[in-house]
């Protein structure tokens, strides 16, 4: 037996029956403050962030930002940042031992997401575009206490 598809239930409770489209894409706000990077090169070199998010901190160019990675308790990694004088930003000495801990790999989707004072906050995604989920069991949150690279556990 086939259904067929009668409309009920389109726009009840709108009166007039006209229609409520959402605003064309180039009237919608840009989120500067959320965006990924395509880890397309070695995992452990440095990381160019989106020119949009260096002009949104433009006048701000901290020296340093400390990631935290979204589902890996409250350790914050502290991460250098570079800026080349032309208007883009890096993620410089200190991503290495994130990426280390976390198992970033080519082919692999780094989200982030600008929480403020100078804290991203980041979720990775593999190569099957799948988030990965870590836990810590480490309570120590400065990660400059010394030298090691302590990981965050991938369950799987």
């Amino acid at each position: 037996m086939s259904r067929t598809w009668t409309g009920r239930g389109r726009r009840r409770g709108r009166g007039s029956g006209s229609s409520s489209l959402p605003p064309p894409p180039s009237t919608l706000p840009l989120i500067i403050e959320e965006f990924f990077i395509v880890v397309y090169e070695d995992p452990l070199v440095k990381k160019e962030l989106p020119k949009k998010f260096a002009d949104y901190l433009d006048g701000k160019e901290q020296a340093k930002v400390y990631l935290r990675a979204a589902d890996c308790g409250p350790r914050l990694w502290t991460v250098e940042v570079l800026f080349d004088g032309q208007g883009r930003m890096y993620l410089d000495k200190g991503w290495e031992k994130f990426a280390i801990a976390h198992g970033v790999d080519f082919g692999w989707f780094v989200h982030l997401k600008y929480e403020g004072d100078d804290v991203l906050t980041v979720k990775v995604f593999d190569g099957t575009m799948c988030r990965r989920y870590y836990y810590s069991d480490d309570k120590d949150t400065d990660d400059e206490s010394d030298d090691d690279v302590k990981p965050c556990i991938h369950p799987l």
